[in-house]
Parts: structure tokens; sequence; C-alpha cells
């Protein structure tokens, strides 16, 4: 029989945990580690609805990106951490969260958003460090569209394959040919993006400020929202369980959506 902490050593192999920010908490959070798993939900945040759809299809846990928490004093009914955390125990359902480090791994967050992206010759925006396998890592991509493109049907095909309800951007009038990408929160890497000679920076949770400097070095600049841009790889985790694990049933979210609406 799987167990949980099976599929955590799994996971933590494709995305070791030294690749992690210094802030950031991932890892096996909730759970026993011994607990027999026949069905897991995979999601990109462990919300109420999150934890509710597991129940309701029997799943023994839930693999997320998101951690559930960062930093935890208490367990009580009295906030929304301490609630879920309680849904989960007392329903049974374990936790696994994978953050910065899936986001640096190879075949990661940031390699699933290049690919939906149409991105080829990929390669590190940056180099962030070195893994225990001796290999550069980064938390963000840069590759080339197969042909150049304009910057309207660039925004249709990125609209389009993260399935995203809207974008914000900033069109600086040049053909898109030359892409850096970073799944969630990636503003701070523009002048690495600039650095690169990339045309066109994709990312999310852009701040006026970055808007502004991506007007002036004369790049243009998608925000595709936190959710779309990381949602990628969800799809990329349950396969990579489901082929690890064949007798486990494997399921992607169908009530976790783009929060954030537009006009």
């Amino acid at each position: 029989m799987v167990t949980v902490r099976d599929i955590y050593e799994c996971l933590e192999a494709f995305a070791p945990l030294e690749m992690k920010m210094d802030f950031d908490n991932p890892g096996f959070l909730v759970g026993r580690g011994g607990a027999p798993v026949e069905r897991v939900l995979v999601s990109l945040d462990i919300t109420e609805n999150v934890i509710a759809e597991a129940a309701d299809m029997g799943a023994q846990l839930i693999v997320s990106h998101h951690p559930l928490f960062f930093s935890l004093k208490s367990v009580t009914d009295g906030d929304g951490i301490g609630r879920k955390v309680l849904a989960l125990a007392s329903s049974g359902i374990a936790a696994i969260c994978m953050h910065t480090n899936l986001d640096a791994a190879n075949g990661g967050v940031n390699d699933a958003l290049a690919g939906a992206l149409g991105l080829n010759d990929t390669e590190l925006l940056n180099v962030e460090g070195v893994n225990g396998k001796g290999e550069e890592f980064s938390y963000g991509r840069v590759g080339f569209l197969p042909e150049p493109t304009d910057m309207r049907s660039f925004l249709e095909r990125v609209k389009n394959v993260l399935g995203s309800n809207g974008l914000r951007y900033h069109d600086a009038g040049r053909p898109v040919h030359k892409v850096a990408s970073v799944g969630g929160s990636g503003g701070c890497m523009l002048e690495l993006a600039a650095a690169k000679d990339c045309d066109t920076f994709v990312t999310s949770d852009i701040k006026y400020d970055v808007f502004l400097t991506a007007k002036e070095l004369g790049m243009n600049l998608i925000d595709g929202d936190h959710f779309c841009t990381e949602n990628t790889v969800v799809p990329v985790i349950a396969d990579l369980i489901g082929k690890a694990f064949p007798d486990t049933d494997v399921h992607v979210s169908a009530r976790h959506r783009q929060t954030a609406k537009f006009m």
C-alpha cells in the first residue's frame, strides 16, 4: 500500500527542499506519514473548498503548490488556517506542499509555464544556486517563440493557454520573440530579463513601479495572474504521482479556480 511518506519522498526527489527560498515552508505539513493513500487531490492551494472536495471524493491526501501555512503557533477554530488544519485532521486528510523548490525544479512551475507559452530553447533566467546533484537552478526561464509575433497575438495566446479571464500588460510596440517567464510574483526579476535581451516578460502580481520600469526599458510586460501562471504545474504533479504510483487514483481539483475578475 502506498503511504503519504512514499508520495512525499517522490515529490521531494523531484523538487528538493534545498532549492526553496529562505522564507518558505514547503514539505509534509499535516498528517501521518504512514497513513495509506488510495486517492490524491492536487491543487494550487489548500482552500476550504479544496478540503471539502477532497473529503467528498474520499481522498486521503492533498498535494498543493502553496504552503498551507508559513508559521504556526496555535491550531484553533479561531482563525482560517487553524480551521483548515482541523478540517484536514478531522477528515483524515494529509497535506504535502511544494512551493519555491517546485518553482526552481527541472520540469517544475517555470518549465511548465515556459512550455505553455510555447517557448523553445529555454535556459535559466539567472543562477540562484546549485542543488545536491550539482545542477544550477533558477526561479525563471528564458526562451524563444518559433517565430516573432505581434504583441496582440501573443496576448491572446497567453490568455488562452493560461485560462486567464483577463491580462494586465504594457505594449512596448516591439515584436515578441525572446521571452522571459516567471511563475507567480516575479516583477523583481524584470531587469534580469532585460539583461538577457528579452523583448517580453511574463509573470504576475506586477506593481506600478515595475510597469514604469518596463516602459523605460522598452519591454513588453504581461501580468498573467498568480493563479494562472502557476496552475500550469498542477497537471504536471498529478501526472508525476500517477506514473510513480499507478495504483493510486489521482485527481486535479475541479473547484479551485482563478480568483481575480476583470470588468
